[in-house]
């Protein structure tokens, strides 16, 4: 991670969490990261809509040009980016790990403009929507509106010993819960 936004969030992030894979949404207190707040989003993980923003920074909203609530993320993203980009964000959210990447974004004058994007997964509850949060920071403070937003670069933050798909958490709630095939 480059961005101080990026590395103070996930300092935050990853005191929250504990020994967990992932803090609970309500561990999050944005008074503790106040000062982060203009970068900082919430995506709601409904890939048929394009990961819409549950919640969007100032900052993030003008990096945009517009208000983000409820805009699809996956959009932003060059139509060669946005499957990659939705890949990327679903990993995040089922498999409970974070990601950081880099990006570029067309100024309104036709030059490039560099950021940093970390997405960091929620605990995933059983009847709650699953979500994840992030940092969407340029490395200039003088960007103004961007359009055309493509990944360059990309990676997960650590690999856990094991990857468990969503399905498979869902079932370990059950303990104790014991199948045997085959018997009638």
């Amino acid at each position: 991670m480059k961005h101080p936004s990026s590395r103070a969030f996930f300092a935050y992030w990853d005191k929250k969490r504990g020994t967990a894979r992932a803090p609970d949404r309500a561990d999050i207190d944005p008074a503790a990261v106040r000062g982060l707040l203009g970068d900082i989003f919430v995506l709601s993980c409904e890939q048929n809509l394009g990961f819409p923003f549950r919640v969007a920074g100032t900052r993030v909203c003008a990096l945009a040009g517009l208000d983000l609530k409820d805009q699809s993320f996956a959009a932003l993203f060059t139509e060669a980016s946005r499957s990659e980009i939705e890949e990327i964000t679903t990993i995040v959210a089922d498999e409970t790990l974070g990601a950081i990447a880099g990006v570029t974004a067309a100024r309104e004058d036709g030059s490039k403009a560099h950021l940093e994007l970390l997405l960091l997964p929620f605990n995933a509850r059983p009847h709650t929507p699953v979500s994840v949060t992030g940092v969407l920071a340029p490395f200039d403070d003088e960007c103004g509106a961007l359009s055309a937003f493509a990944l360059t670069s990309w990676r997960y933050l650590h690999q856990p010993e094991k990857l468990l798909p969503r399905a498979i958490r869902k079932l370990q709630i059950a303990r104790g819960l014991m199948v045997y095939e085959g018997l009638r």
